[in-house]
């Protein structure tokens, strides 16, 4: 069978370096954005089961140390809990120095803060990747365009009259760069677009489980539980206990 002469195996053969460099910059923007989105939508699932148990598991736990079980580890909520035992145990074993320039409320607050700002650090990473690219790929197709519209004007140029067959490649190249372009900007886009909306809820959960255990570590009760957490929260022990 044989190929069209205005398809895409056609303008990698008959392409100049301009046109090829284009395409290949294209498809490398293509696969970096995919596997940002692949990458960080698997980041999302995990953080949004380890939400799940940090809202409700571990506070039915019976003792700290027994709620951290059910936590996991490589999560954001694990490390804001280890992150909060570490600063009260920091506090304890230093109370001669650290009770006089802050309270033990303050230090657990600088010490979850911190922990809540690496993990929305995470969660930020590879962003700029698709911002950029969901930015840029039009341009870039863009390019590409005018680069094929020079060729046909060329062509024009060359033969005296704009004939179709002078023109068609060309013109098929232009457009072919134009549509690789919209191709690789609008997944980028739309992924950029659901990974924030997931990536402001997974922050939002932390900041109210970071309030939580401050309330915890500093009170020994987890701050104004529903209901049908009274019987959970009550069974939480100090951390001075664990």
């Amino acid at each position: 069978m044989q190929s069209s002469p205005y398809g895409l195996e056609t303008l990698w053969t008959q392409g100049d370096f301009v046109t090829k460099g284009v395409a290949i910059l294209l498809i490398s923007m293509s696969i970096s954005s995919w596997y940002v989105i692949a990458t960080k939508a698997l980041q999302l699932w995990r953080y949004r089961r380890a939400g799940a148990a940090a809202g409700t598991h571990f506070w039915d736990a019976v003792s700290v140390a027994d709620g951290l079980t059910t936590l996991g580890h490589d999560n954001p909520f694990a490390d804001i809990a280890h992150a909060g035992i570490g600063a009260m145990r920091h506090h304890e074993a230093h109370k001669g120095h650290l009770h006089d320039q802050l309270s033990v409320s303050d230090w657990i607050t600088l010490s979850l803060r911190q922990a809540i700002d690496e993990a929305a650090g995470r969660l930020q990473a590879g962003m700029a990747v698709l911002a950029s690219v969901g930015s840029s790929a039009p341009f870039v197709g863009l390019f590409g365009t005018v680069w094929g519209i020079y060729h046909a004007l060329a062509s024009i140029g060359t033969a005296g009259q704009a004939s179709i067959d002078k023109v068609a490649g060309p013109v098929g190249e232009a457009l072919i760069m134009t549509a690789l372009g919209l191709a690789v900007a609008i997944p980028a886009t739309f992924g950029y677009n659901a990974l924030v909306r997931g990536n402001k809820a997974i922050s939002a959960r932390l900041h109210k489980f970071g309030f939580d255990l401050h309330a915890l570590f500093v009170t020994g009760a987890r701050a104004e539980p529903a209901e049908s957490d009274c019987a959970g929260v009550s069974k939480l022990v100090a951390i001075r206990g664990a």
